[in-house]
């Protein structure tokens, strides 16, 4: 499926750098995603892969650099197109899942959808079918302080995926788990994932966890290393 070919890419990134303070978090990283691919971005704690997750995602402007998305490039987008750009295409799962307490899991898996626009009986049948495809649909009406952590991060990932995203960006998505409710969240994330055609970019350090992947990326010292073309 790879190719170094980034015109072909869904999302790619070409000399990013970004600097905090006096630190080099990038320094001319490059990146490519392919269309329906699971790359795992790898590397020690403060290598940068969060911040090329960031970056790629829109959320973080690189400082120098291009990060292109379906042919455009990002930073030529307004705050408003990017923040519309992160509701429709892009879907998101965080190490603490991030579920908003006061929400059942059912409104949780449903809330881009309903912060897109849907009424809430289309939005609410959308986030079910993730629920039962994540093996969580009988804790729906529970809130996030009434299930376990392995359950918790099913419906984050069922909410990251209820928009039918392109790109989902999963940011050690296993962190918080012991090592069997992480393999079964990656199995999960992984199938779900390929089965709606979504692409996943997967920030880990475990190579346990980068094993569900395609390909995998190493960030060091803020520079990107495709092991797909290692030696």
């Amino acid at each position: 499926m790879y190719t170094s070919d980034t015109s072909r890419a869904l999302l790619s990134a070409q000399g990013l750098r970004k600097t905090y303070g006096s630190t080099d978090a990038l320094d001319g990283a490059d990146f490519a995603l392919m269309a329906g691919e699971v790359v795992a971005v790898m590397g020690p704690s403060g290598s940068g892969k969060s911040t090329l997750l960031h970056c790629l995602a829109g959320i973080v402007p690189p400082d120098a650099g291009t990060v292109m998305y379906q042919g455009k490039e990002m930073s030529a987008l307004s705050d408003a197109d990017r923040s519309a750009l992160r509701r429709s295409d892009f879907g998101f799962v965080f190490q603490f899942g991030q579920l908003v307490p006061e929400l059942t899991c059912l409104e949780n898996a449903a809330l881009p959808l309903r912060l897109a626009g849907a009424d809430r009986k289309e939005a609410e049948a959308a986030a079910r079918a993730r629920l039962q495809q994540l093996e969580v649909d009988d804790i729906r009406h529970h809130r996030p302080g009434q299930v376990s952590g392995g359950q918790g991060q099913r419906v984050a990932v069922a909410r990251a995926l209820t928009s039918d995203p392109r790109v989902v960006f999963a940011d050690e998505p296993t962190g918080a788990l012991d090592s069997v409710n992480g393999d079964r969240v990656m199995q999960l994330l992984t199938d779900a994932a390929r089965h709606t055609g979504a692409a996943v970019v997967l920030v880990t350090h475990e190579a346990r966890v980068a094993a569900f992947a395609d390909r995998e990326i190493v960030v060091r010292d803020g520079k990107a290393r495709d092991m797909a073309g290692a030696a």
